[in-house]
């Protein structure tokens, strides 16, 4: 078997005569100074799904801001009717700050989804379907070293898509409605000066929570040469999550479902911060992100790489 090909040494740096890894007899050899992580961030940032993605996610304020213009809050044709505990659909043109967290609100459950799993899914597979590759484990990166690099730069690259659309939100709905204090959905509202640190925290459980559909996406990108196999796969796994959590049969079982947590940011937003759902939401997800994350980096360390 080659060098190309040889599970073992592949993830080593240069190949002796015999087979055996050579780094010792390769002057100025660096295996962490392969695919640099500002090498890859580059490379993925100039890529049009990149460019298509920001552009859906910075224009969604936009959309909704017409959306309300036209036809109105849900408390606008509550005919009159009042209710005590009000959702953010119905304060979402109260503030900015209200806006911003609507945008979180209609998008976390699906569309911050889809950059997640591009951006992860992608990542591998597509070098794969390129047929480059091997050529990337020839240089020679170590298949460590390349899957680290990748993952990094898709975990970054999320995060920021996760943090542009309220940040958007946050001054066109500034812009729109005024800057405020945050209404909240049970009553009350926030001063202007915890506004920040609420809509922060909510965003980083959002990441969180959204690390199981990514281990998924990077472990199907190890799996398959086809980007979008992988990427469909861990989108519909996800939606699956969310219908299983639908069915109130599953009792208490549900509990142990990523999807049933999801919203668990819904408790920052309270007069008195509530810990207690976003803390278990975050042990279910980190819990199933970290086994997938080894079970990526374990087979493709066994891989044959033959694309």
């Amino acid at each position: 078997m080659s060098a190309l090909t040889e599970p073992a040494t592949g993830t080593a740096g240069p190949v002796g005569p015999a087979g055996e890894p050579a780094t010792e007899s390769a002057p100025g050899y660096r295996s962490r100074h392969t695919l640099p992580f500002r090498v890859e961030a580059l490379r993925q940032l100039k890529r049009r799904r990149t460019l298509v993605m920001g552009a859906i996610l910075g224009l969604l304020p936009f959309v909704l801001v017409v959306a309300f213009a036209v036809g109105g809050t849900a408390a606008d044709n509550n005919s009159g009717e009042v209710d005590d505990h009000l959702n953010l659909m119905d304060t979402a043109t109260a503030s900015g700050a209200n806006f911003a967290a609507t945008c979180l609100f209609v998008s976390a459950s699906f569309l911050l989804v889809v950059p997640v799993a591009l951006f992860h899914g992608d990542t591998v597979a597509s070098e794969a379907s390129w047929s480059s590759l091997r050529y990337l484990l020839a240089a020679p990166v170590p298949r460590a070293r390349l899957l680290w690099s990748k993952l990094v730069v898709a975990l970054a690259m999320s995060a920021a898509a996760m943090v542009l659309l309220p940040l958007v939100g946050l001054a066109v709905g500034t812009v729109a409605y005024g800057w405020g204090s945050l209404k909240l959905p049970a009553g009350g509202s926030l001063a202007a000066a915890d506004t920040a640190p609420r809509l922060a925290l909510v965003v980083v459980f959002i990441f969180v929570s959204q690390l199981v559909t990514a281990a998924l996406a990077f472990w199907l990108s190890t799996k398959t040469d086809a980007p979008l196999g992988a990427v469909g796969g861990a989108v519909g796994l996800t939606i699956i999550g969310n219908v299983l959590d639908a069915v109130t049969a599953l009792g208490s079982w549900r509990e142990f479902l990523p999807a049933h947590w999801q919203f668990a940011w819904a408790d920052a937003l309270q007069p008195q911060l509530e810990w207690g759902g976003m803390l278990k939401g975050t042990v279910i997800s980190v819990t199933y992100a970290v086994v997938l994350f080894a079970l990526a980096f374990r087979g493709f360390s066994r891989k044959d790489i033959v694309s």
